[in-house]
C-alpha cells in the first residue's frame, strides 16, 4: 500500500502523519532531538511504522514522499549558528549591507518599539567587514556593461576569502538582476579555485530591485545553506538505507516542497517552512469542511502562529524579516509571537507577570517534564489548573510532574507577585489567552479583513487548550479543533497534502499604462523558466497551475502591494485591468477613498508562482456516527479543573477522544483528553464532534 509521510521538526516535539490516500491516516510525536534533529525524524517514523504494525523498512518501500518541515533554517538564523559567509560586491558599494538603507533601526521592530528611540539600535552585521570585499565592475539600470568584470581581482578576492576560512561566498553585484553575466563569471572563477565552494548569487536566489535586501537575502542564504545540506545529507542517507521508494521533499515558505538534493541551493526559501505546514493544512482541511476564510491558529512548544486563508487560498506575503534584516523570499503569511507551551513565565523589575518570547523548548523541558528545568512554563500552569493530567503526554508515555510545577510557579511568579500558586496559574493561563487574541485582531483586521468572516481552526500541542479563551473576543462564528488522526500533528498532515510549489521573480520598474506586449513577455520568461525548474524536480506531477502577479504602488511611495492578474494572455485593454485590481485591493486593505491614481501607478516586480499537485489525497476519513448527542460513553472521569479566575476549580467531566463519535455534543466546562493534547471547553461554550471527527466550538 502507498503512503505520503508528513514531518514536523518542531523546536520541542517533533510530530509525523501517514496517509495511505484512501482516507486511513495514522501519527506519532516524538521529542525534537537537536543539535542532531535527524534522530528525532527517525524515530518519528518508526512511531508511525509501529502504529501501522509493519517494520520501518517496509514502511520507506512504500513511501511515494516524504514532506519535511525544518527548523533548521530559522534557528540557524535567529540564535547565530550560521556557516561564516564572505561576501563580494561591486566596487563601492559594499557598505549597502551596514547603512541598511537607512531602516535597520526600525526593521521588524512593533510600533512600541519604533516609538522609543532612545533604545533603538542596528542588529549586529549579518558578516564582518573584513570579510566583505569588492571587484571592479558596473553593470547600469538597463543591465548594459558599463565597467567589465576583472577577473584577476575577482580571484584575488576569492583567495582572500578562501585563505579567511568562509564555509560560503555570497555575490551580490549592482544590477545583476538585468544582467547576471558578471555574477555567474564570478561563481566560475571561484569555483576554479575551490571546486567545493557554495557560492550563492543574488540574480539567482533574489533577482529584486532594491540593492540591500537583495544583498541581505543572498548573505543569508549563504549562511543557512551549508548547515541544511549538513542536516539533510545524514537524514537522506538514513532513508535511503532504509530504502526510501520516493523523494524527500523540503517544505518552503511559500507553502510548498522542493526536492531535498536542490533545498540547500534556495536554504533562504525554507526559512518559514514550519510556519506554512499548518496552513496549507488548515486549506485542506477547509476544502473537506467546505470553508472559504479561515484563521488558522498552530500553538506549539515555543511559538504561537496565526494565518489566514481567503477565498480558498493563502494570504501570502512578498518578503518576511528576521532579526531585523529582510529577505527577499514568497512566504504564507505567518504572524507569531513566543508564546507556545513551553513559554516561560517570569516577572519584570515592574513586577508585571510576563510569558515568552523565550522557551524551555524540548531540551529541559519545561518544570513538570522533570528534565532539569526550573523556569514556569504555560505547560506548568495547565497543570497545576487541572487542565493537563499528570498522565501525561504521549498516551502517558511522558507523565508529569506536578510538585515540580507547583515549585517553579511559587518561587518564579508567585512569591514575586504575593500570590498563591493556584493564582499564580491561573494568570499565566489568562495571559497566553491575551497574548495569543491580540495577535489574532493584528493579524485579521490589519490585512483589511473582518474577523466574523471566518472561521478559526486550532492545533499544535496547546492550541486546544487555549483556543476556546483566545477566539472569544475575535467575533468568529466557530472554532474548529482538529481531532481524530491528526491531534497535535496537524502540521505534519499539512505536510503531507502539500503540493510541489516553486516561484520566479524579475524586476523592472515602469510606470503604467505599459505595452501589453511588454507585460507578456515578462510572464512568459518566467513560466518557462519555471517549468524548466519543475522539470528539475525529478518527481512526476498530476497537474500544474501557474499565478502571475505584480509588484505595485502608487508613484513615490516606499512599499508595494502585491496584486494577482489574468493568467490569460494579455490584450491592449490589460493595463488598465491590472491597475484596477490593485486599486480595489489598496482600498479594501486602507480605506475606500485611500487610492490617489492621480499619483500614478507603477509595476516594480514581476512573479510567477508554479503550484505542482503530487497526485496523492490526503484526506482526513470520517468517523463513526452516535446514537445520540450524549457523550457519556466517552466519559473518562471528573476532575477539579480551574478554567476561569472567577470562577475557580469546578468538578469538570474529562472525555476520551477516542470514544467521542461524530453527533456528540459537550457543554462547558469541559475537558477532552488526546495523547497529545487537551482541550478545553470553558463555561459558555459548547462543543459538538462533525463527521471528520473535529470537535467544533461554538460560543453560547
Amino acid at each position: 500500500m502507498p503512503y505520503a509521510l508528513g514531518i514536523d521538526v518542531g523546536g520541542t516535539f517533533t510530530d509525523a502523519v501517514a496517509s495511505d490516500g484512501a482516507g486511513g491516516i495514522v501519527s506519532a510525536k516524538t521529542p525534537t532531538t537537536p543539535p542532531n534533529r535527524e534522530v528525532g525524524v527517525m524515530r518519528a517514523i518508526e512511531e508511525l511504522a509501529a502504529e501501522l504494525d509493519v517494520s520501518v523498512g517496509e514502511l520507506l518501500s512504500q513511501t511515494d514522499y516524504i514532506a519535511h518541515g525544518t527548523t533548521a533554517s530559522i534557528n540557524a538564523l535567529v540564535q547565530g549558528s550560521v556557516a561564516d559567509v564572505g561576501l563580494i560586491a561591486t566596487k563601492g558599494h559594499r557598505d549597502s549591507i551596514y547603512i541598511m538603507n537607512a531602516e535597520g533601526r526600525t526593521l521588524g521592530r512593533s510600533a512600541h518599539e519604533i516609538q522609543d528611540t532612545l533604545r533603538q539600535r542596528k542588529p549586529t552585521p549579518l558578516i564582518p567587514k573584513y570579510r566583505a570585499l569588492e571587484v571592479t565592475e558596473r553593470i547600469d539600470h538597463a543591465g548594459k556593461v558599463l565597467v567589465p568584470l576583472d577577473e584577476d581581482e575577482v580571484r584575488w578576492v576569492a583567495r582572500e576569502l578562501i585563505d579567511q576560512g568562509v564555509e560560503a561566498i555570497a555575490v551580490s553585484l549592482l544590477w545583476s538582476f538585468k544582467n547576471p553575466a558578471h555574477e555567474r563569471r564570478v561563481k566560475e572563477l571561484i569555483h576554479e579555485i575551490a571546486p567545493e565552494m557554495y557560492v550563492t548569487l543574488s540574480s539567482e536566489v533574489s533577482p529584486r530591485i532594491r540593492e540591500f535586501a537583495r544583498t541581505s537575502t543572498t548573505i543569508m542564504n549563504a549562511q543557512v545553506g551549508p548547515r541544511l545540506r549538513a542536516y539533510l545529507t545524514p537524514l537522506q542517507n538514513q532513508l535511503d538505507e532504509g530504502r526510501l521508494k520516493g523523494p524527500l521533499l523540503v517544505m518552503q515558505s511559500e507553502g510548498g516542497t522542493i526536492t531535498a538534493d536542490r533545498a540547500p541551493e534556495h536554504a533562504i526559501t525554507t526559512v518559514g517552512s514550519v510556519l506554512s505546514g499548518g496552513v496549507i493544512g488548515g486549506m485542506r482541511l477547509a476544502e473537506q469542511l467546505g470553508h472559504r476564510n479561515v484563521i488558522t491558529t498552530d500553538v506549539g512548544g515555543t511559538t504561537f502562529l496565526a494565518g489566514l486563508i481567503v477565498d480558498g487560498e493563502p494570504v501570502m506575503a512578498s518578503g518576511s524579516i528576521v532579526n531585523q534584516y529582510p529577505i527577499n523570499a514568497a512566504t504564507i503569511q505567518v504572524h507569531t509571537i513566543g508564546s507556545g507551551g513551553g513559554a516561560l513565565a517570569s516577572v519584570d523589575t515592574g513586577g508585571n507577570l510576563r510569558l515568552g518570547p523565550h522557551s524551555a523548548e524540548a531540551v529541559p523541558g519545561p518544570a513538570c517534564y522533570g528534565n532539569g528545568g526550573t523556569r514556569p512554563t504555560n505547560t506548568d500552569a495547565n497543570l497545576v489548573l487541572g487542565i493537563l493530567s499528570e498522565r501525561g503526554l504521549l498516551g502517558g508515555r511522558k507523565p508529569l510532574r506536578l510538585d515540580l510545577a507547583r515549585e517553579a510557579i511559587r518561587e518564579h511568579v508567585a512569591d514575586p507577585l504575593g500570590l498563591t500558586v493556584e493564582e499564580a496559574a491561573i494568570a499565566i493561563h489568562e495571559v497566553q489567552n491575551a497574548q495569543a487574541g491580540d495577535l489574532l485582531r493584528r493579524a485579521v483586521v490589519q490585512s483589511g479583513y473582518d474577523p466574523r468572516d471566518f472561521v478559526a481552526y486550532a492545533f499544535g500541542g496547546a492550541g486546544p487548550a487555549h483556543c476556546a479563551g483566545y477566539c472569544q473576543d475575535l467575533g468568529v462564528s466557530e472554532v474548529v479543533v482538529p481531532l481524530g488522526p491528526v491531534a497535535s500533528a496537524f502540521s505534519a498532515y499539512g505536510l503531507a497534502a502539500s503540493d510541489v510549489a516553486l516561484s520566479a521573480e524579475l524586476s523592472d520598474p515602469a510606470t503604467f499604462p505599459i505595452d501589453h506586449k511588454r507585460l507578456e513577455s515578462y510572464f512568459e520568461q518566467l513560466e518557462a523558466d519555471l517549468l524548466r525548474a519543475l522539470d528539475r524536480q525529478q518527481v512526476k506531477f498530476q497537474e500544474v497551475t501557474l499565478q502571475r502577479e505584480i509588484d505595485m504602488r502608487y508613484s513615490m511611495q516606499v512599499h508595494e502591494l502585491t496584486t494577482q492578474v489574468p493568467t490569460t494572455a494579455f490584450t491592449e485593454g490589460i493595463s488598465e485591468e491590472i491597475v484596477q485590481l490593485f486599486e480595489d485591493q489598496y482600498e479594501r486593505i486602507n480605506g475606500s477613498g485611500a487610492g490617489y491614481r492621480a499619483a500614478g501607478v507603477q509595476a516594480i516586480t514581476y512573479r510567477v508562482r508554479a503550484k505542482a499537485g503530487l497526485g496523492f489525497p490526503v484526506l482526513l476519513p470520517e468517523v463513526k456516527a452516535a446514537d445520540g448527542p450524549d457523550p457519556a460513553e466517552a466519559l473518562l472521569e471528573e476532575r477539579s479543573v480551574c478554567l476561569d479566575s472567577q470562577l475557580g476549580y469546578q468538578p469538570t467531566p474529562v472525555y476520551d477522544y477516542a470514544r467521542l463519535r461524530s453527533g456528540h455534543e459537550l457543554v462547558g466546562p469541559a475537558v477532552v483528553d488526546v495523547p497529545t493534547t487537551v482541550v478545553v471547553v470553558p463555561a459558555g461554550v459548547t462543543g459538538r464532534v462533525d463527521h471528520l471527527g473535529n470537535l467544533v466550538l461554538r460560543y453560547q
